[in-house]
């Protein structure tokens, strides 16, 4: 069914308010995907705050228009999933990571911080962990000279009292 104008004028604004504050746009083609499978996608990418539609190309040219994703335009061929994400890689992640499980999902091309990235870019962007990995990463290095700590004076604590 197709759209009249004042709906294809909602779901550009909606796309551009999704890009205002996004920092990865990837896309992927979705050739002959069973509906089961793109339910699993969505669920996944809904877990991890990615906003992933498929969406006319026109609309999204329209809408990625003056914004940092705009030179991913000409990339916009085909029928395409688009994963928008404000973390820097949970977009990536989750559709590199499907790619991986159904063949019929291709990622195709990406954006970050304004620079057009390939496929191959994109499974790099993928690689890094995300924030709440790299911050309990963190928590675990500033916690370790403390337990450290604490088990010393414990060991200390337990060797006066067999010594006494």
């Amino acid at each position: 069914m197709s759209l009249n104008i004042e709906d294809k004028k909602a779901v550009v604004a909606a796309v551009a308010a999704e890009l205002a504050a996004a920092q990865t746009l990837v896309i992927a083609e979705y050739r002959g995907i069973e509906v089961s499978s793109m339910t699993k996608l969505r669920a996944q990418a809904r877990e991890q705050g990615v906003y992933l539609r498929v969406l006319k190309n026109t609309l999204v040219r329209r809408a990625v228009a003056g914004t940092q994703f705009e030179a991913l335009a000409e990339q916009m061929v085909g029928p395409l999933v688009y994963g928008i994400s404000t973390d820097p890689v949970a977009a990536a992640k989750v559709l590199h990571q499907f790619a991986k499980a159904d063949d019929k999902i291709i990622v195709k091309a990406g954006s970050y911080n304004g620079d057009v990235l390939n496929a191959a870019q994109v499974a790099e962007l993928a690689s890094i962990p995300s924030r709440e990995e790299l911050l309990s990463k963190l928590l675990y290095v500033m916690q370790a000279p403390v337990a450290g700590f604490a088990r010393a004076l414990a060991a200390l604590a337990e060797k006066q009292a067999e010594a006494a």
